[in-house]
């Protein structure tokens, strides 16, 4: 079994780069054209319900979630269907996407309106007909997050942001900390919950005194300041972080009586509650050594990399070498600067030739150091000599399976070997093996 150790006290101390903390929220012009792939959540892909030469407006569904998990997808502009096309996803999959070229008049759809809501099944469908998945980058349908199998009686809001450059989600506490409190009173309210804790990590005092000033006197909410360590924002080492509750081994959070809902999701409830508009925009950090303007950006979900970087600006002088979607520890590369903002994106990284190089991996020197920084008490070093073998026993034996693949243990590895990558592989063979 894995260590019983306080996980909040694992894990590494990375960088402080928090520099467009400061920035407001920018709000970028529209683009030329919009890209949906249908894909944009963990579980089933959507099915276009738009064709060819179709109008839409901003707020139309194009894209309905079938039954299951999964979660429908809206329109971020108002114009004409260009095209349903192939998209590849960023694990090399493939899935129908609609593309959208845009009329430049943002023309809302009448249809969206505030919903009626009087009860907790009334509720969790508005939630569901928002398009609302985990904001923190998961992409974890929301409304399957409120239909909890198990009682639960506390909800906790993300707000950690552990991740260096990522400051999305302290703009939404300081912007829009109006609908994160009315979106935290509605869960509570619908969902019968008696708890509310919102964790913050203490490298964002702004976040931290606005939020207590707001909690005040509002019965069963709290604010709590978190120890700056990555990966705090993770669920299980937020929970016991914030509730000293364990998520049992391969369990969900409900089977430790909480719900976890990313800062910026439940301020989208807020606002969904409020005004109708499912989610048709993200607000994305822009960071990196390769751009000239680092920005907090508010985009029309769809709209190219490209025109997001166009937008901040690129150094002329640097060479581009890298661009990060999502936070540098856990984003993924992106191979085609074409696609999309996804709605589950809160970051475009982009560095240069220099700062993206990769180090030259050395010999593994058995110091220990990956152990003692892995979260969940993993031996990344038994797991790697398991995998060279092919033992999938073994692997299950070593809790491959509780791996979150947070980067902590390639991040203190003095021989810079890619540690991660092999946790990743490893993680996917035991997975494989264990579904023969």
């Amino acid at each position: 079994m894995f260590k019983k150790l306080k996980r909040a006290a694992l894990g590494a101390r990375v960088p402080h780069e928090k520099g467009t903390a400061a920035m407001a929220t920018e709000k970028m012009p529209v683009p030329a054209k919009v890209i949906f792939p249908m894909v944009q959540h963990i579980g089933k892909p959507c099915v276009p319900v738009v064709k060819k030469g179709d109008t839409v407006q901003v707020g139309t569904l194009v894209g309905k979630a079938p039954e299951g998990i999964s979660a429908s997808i809206y329109s971020s502009v108002s114009g004409t269907v260009q095209a349903l096309d192939t998209y590849r996803i960023s694990n090399g999959m493939s899935c129908p996407a609609v593309v959208i070229e845009t009329d430049g008049q943002q023309t809302p759809d009448p249809s969206c309106k505030a919903p009626e809501v009087a009860d907790r099944e009334s509720f969790v469908k508005a939630v569901a007909d928002s398009g609302l998945v985990g904001l923190g980058g998961a992409g974890f349908p929301t409304w399957v997050k409120l239909s909890p199998g198990t009682p639960v009686d506390t909800l906790l809001i993300n707000a950690a942001e552990c991740e260096p450059y990522l400051t999305s989600d302290t703009r939404e506490l300081l912007e829009n900390s109006d609908t994160v409190m009315s979106g935290i009173r509605a869960v509570m309210k619908y969902l019968e919950l008696k708890t509310c804790i919102i964790g913050i990590e203490r490298n964002k005092p702004e976040c931290i005194d606005k939020m207590e000033t707001l909690v005040k006197g509002v019965e069963g909410v709290s604010v709590k300041a978190l120890p700056s360590r990555y990966p705090q924002g993770a669920e299980k080492i937020l929970i016991e972080s914030l509730t000293g509750r364990e998520v049992p081994q391969g369990g969900l959070p409900a089977q430790a009586g909480v719900i976890v809902l990313n800062a910026a999701t439940v301020s989208g409830i807020g606002r969904y509650l409020a005004d109708g508009m499912p989610l048709v925009t993200r607000r994305v950090t822009v960071d990196g050594d390769a751009v000239k303007n680092p920005k907090n950006v508010e985009v029309p979900i769809g709209t190219p990399i490209q025109d997001v970087l166009d937008f901040c600006g690129l150094k002329e002088d640097v060479q581009l070498g890298k661009v990060i979607m999502g936070g540098p520890m856990m984003g993924v590369a992106v191979a085609d600067l074409s696609g999309p903002i996804l709605r589950q994106n809160n970051g475009i990284l982009a560095f240069s030739a220099q700062k993206a190089q990769l180090p030259q991996a050395q010999a593994c020197i058995r110091c220990g150091r990956c152990i003692e920084a892995c979260p969940m008490g993993l031996s990344p070093v038994e797991i790697a000599g398991a995998f060279k073998k092919g033992d999938a026993q073994q692997l299950g034996k070593l809790n491959i399976d509780l791996c979150m693949l947070c980067g902590s243990c390639s991040y203190v590895c003095p021989a810079k070997r890619p540690v991660t990558q092999t946790m990743r592989l490893a993680k996917d063979f035991a997975m494989k093996e264990a579904r023969k």
